[in-house]
């Protein structure tokens, strides 16, 4: 094997004084680094040797500073790769994990800053997760409806989901939507139009306060409603919330729940019906209503010890006293009694309140009356899922993780009906019976 020369021969002279050049030389750091010649290694002298004779040969496929640019593409594409011994290398497919997991990983970010958002799409697009896909909005009634609301899966209702199974799941959650539209109304009486359409505005006022104020609903004094009504009316209500009775009921005026008994879930409560107006006759005017009203509720701390309480017989009712309203009461679907629920998994039930209420604006010219506030002509109402006999001023819904242990009703005994069917007209007194669903 050929060896590479050194690139400066040593000299073969010897020094003419005797003495040895190299005697002072110190082989240190600096000495090396300033070296003007540096020896070569032993694998570079052996290939210099050997290129002499046989220069190198490019397999291919590798390029170098020294080759210049790269011939342009045709079509755009280039040469099929080849590995250092020349052979082709196989085309690798497409890589598409990469941009998939990055559009994922951004995805589940943008959900993470909005989970409610994400949960409130995929609820309407796709349902909740249990099967059920999600109730459909419903729009304000335009007057009586022909057909009762159509049926929806029976679903155990949640404090997490208090909707679940109830057709007013996609129902309105205020007044503000009903009623006649303001450029429709007309002169009415001795009311120009814009005076009518401010005392329908006074009336929603009115319904907001009494049923959907959730301090009311929670069992607090209807003072804003109160507000609303005239001096007599609001003596009578007064009267109703000072002592309650089966002849002054104040749930003939209000929805109010006991909190230890039923605690409402949320501030938000559903609510479907009508507003109409007409004259009444003598130059005044008329604004009926009709709704119905659905409240979700989870139980109190005397929720449990209420339902096995014995219940009272209701002695009939004197025909000269005056009907505030029947109390229906729910039976429960299932009768499975549940233990040891947290409080997002908590059973909950649903009491629904329909109201049917006539106010009555009178000619001032004729009549003495007060300014912006309300006189009541009429006012009927019925509750379903609420216990009978009961006057004391608040509503008991019944829970379905109490059934095997609930009490019996002596006076349940009316038929069975549908709480969200608003076909029928209401009653003076309806009989105390079950409803279908709540």
């Amino acid at each position: 094997m050929p060896i590479a020369e050194d690139p400066a021969p040593r000299p073969s002279e010897e020094p003419k004084d005797g003495k040895d050049p190299f005697a002072d030389l110190v082989l240190d750091e600096e000495f090396v680094r300033g070296a003007a010649v540096k020896e070569q290694a032993g694998r570079t002298r052996m290939l210099a040797a050997r290129w002499q004779h046989t220069p190198p040969v490019d397999p291919g496929g590798r390029r170098s500073v020294n080759d210049g640019p790269r011939p342009a593409k045709r079509f755009r594409r280039g040469r099929r790769p080849v590995d250092p011994w020349g052979n082709p290398r196989p085309r690798r497919a497409p890589e598409w994990r990469t941009p998939l997991f990055v559009v994922l990983a951004v995805a589940l970010v943008l959900a993470a800053l909005n989970v409610d958002g994400l949960r409130s799409w995929y609820s309407t697009r796709f349902g909740d997760g249990s099967g059920a896909r999600a109730v459909p909005s419903v729009a304000p009634e335009t007057g009586r409806p022909t057909t009762a609301p159509p049926p929806v899966d029976p679903e155990q209702p949640t404090v997490d989901r208090p909707w679940a199974g109830s057709p007013a799941a996609g129902w309105p959650t205020g007044i503000e939507v009903f009623g006649p539209d303001p450029s429709t109304v007309t002169r009415i009486g001795v009311f120009g139009a814009d005076q009518v359409a401010a005392q329908v505005e006074l009336v929603k006022r009115y319904l907001a306060a009494a049923n959907l104020d959730p301090r009311t609903v929670a069992g607090g004094r209807p003072e804003a409603a109160l507000a609303l009504l005239g001096s007599e009316d609001r003596a009578d209500a007064e009267k109703a919330l000072a002592n309650p009775s089966r002849n002054d009921d104040p749930l003939t005026w209000f929805s109010r729940f006991d909190a230890r008994d039923a605690i409402p879930v949320g501030e938000v409560y559903r609510v479907q019906g009508s507003i109409s107006v007409e004259g009444d006759g003598k130059r005044g005017v008329l604004v009926h209503t009709d709704f119905t009203y659905v409240y979700p509720l989870r139980p109190g701390p005397d929720a449990a010890r209420r339902a096995t309480a014995a219940k009272p017989s209701l002695s009939p009712r004197p025909p000269q006293d005056p009907a505030p309203g029947g109390n229906g009461t729910a039976k429960p679907v299932g009768l499975v009694t549940r233990v040891g629920d947290v409080p997002g998994d908590t059973w909950t039930t649903r009491t629904v309140v329909r109201r049917a209420e006539t106010f009555r604006f009178h000619d001032p010219a004729k009549f003495p009356v007060e300014r912006d506030r309300l006189y009541l002509e009429r006012r009927l109402s019925e509750s379903g899922n609420s216990e009978c006999g009961v006057y004391d001023g608040s509503y008991h819904p019944q829970f379905d993780q109490f059934a095997a242990a609930q009490a019996p009703n002596p006076n349940q005994s009316g038929p069975t009906s549908d709480p969200y069917d608003r076909r029928g007209e209401l009653t003076a007194d309806g009989p105390c019976g079950t409803v279908s669903r709540s």
